[in-house]
């Protein structure tokens, strides 16, 4: 089978991938997300940046098959990704507690020149937050990796009310693009469960 890279840092990107028995690596892609501007389209910016990650890992191996994502948080307009720091984490939790709010994840398979991207939305609805709920969940709940510094996972599910669209989308990988992208480049992943 050809070499796939799992171009990321996310632990849990490299959990979801396990969960099937095909080999990979992780790597992480020195690409500056920073230099996509976001141009009013949450699904052309998380496609953009994957595809940007995808094309700097390629040029280091130009023969494997090369997997990347991001993810947003969106809401009325705005992007939100990962927290500078705890006071941005804790504002962006008090706007949107209460509320729905969108999630996208752009996904990116590439193999030499052929390039292949695709998103997939999730609509997450938050519980109303007390501002000392905000300050325990961020004591317990490791935030800084993730997008508007939060997890929908284990005990970060406390803050979620209801969640319609992909759970893995929210994690950072959403399973049935990843598994549509793959098929392009020959990859079925039904023989690897």
């Amino acid at each position: 089978m050809t070499r796939l890279i799992l171009g990321s840092q996310s632990p849990r990107r490299k959990e979801i991938l396990e969960y099937f028995s095909i080999p990979f690596e992780q790597v992480v892609p020195a690409f500056d997300e920073a230099s996509i501007p976001f141009l009013d389209n949450p699904e052309e910016y998380v496609c953009a940046i994957s595809q940007g990650k995808a094309a700097s890992l390629a040029q280091k191996f130009p023969n494997a098959i090369i997997l990347t994502a991001d993810t947003i948080v969106y809401k009325d307009g705005k992007v939100y990704g990962k927290p500078k720091n705890k006071e941005e984490a804790t504002s962006i939790l008090q706007y949107l507690a209460g509320q729905w709010h969108q999630v996208y994840t752009g996904v990116t398979v590439r193999q030499g020149e052929e390039q292949y991207s695709d998103y997939a939305k999730t609509h997450v609805l938050f519980n109303s937050l007390t501002l000392e709920e905000i300050h325990l969940y961020h004591e317990k709940i490791l935030w800084e990796d993730k997008a508007a510094g939060y997890a929908i996972q284990q005990s970060g599910s406390l803050i979620i009310r209801s969640i319609e669209g992909c759970y893995y989308n929210v994690l950072g990988l959403p399973i049935q693009t990843v598994k549509n992208l793959l098929a392009r480049v020959g990859i079925n992943l039904w023989e690897y469960l």
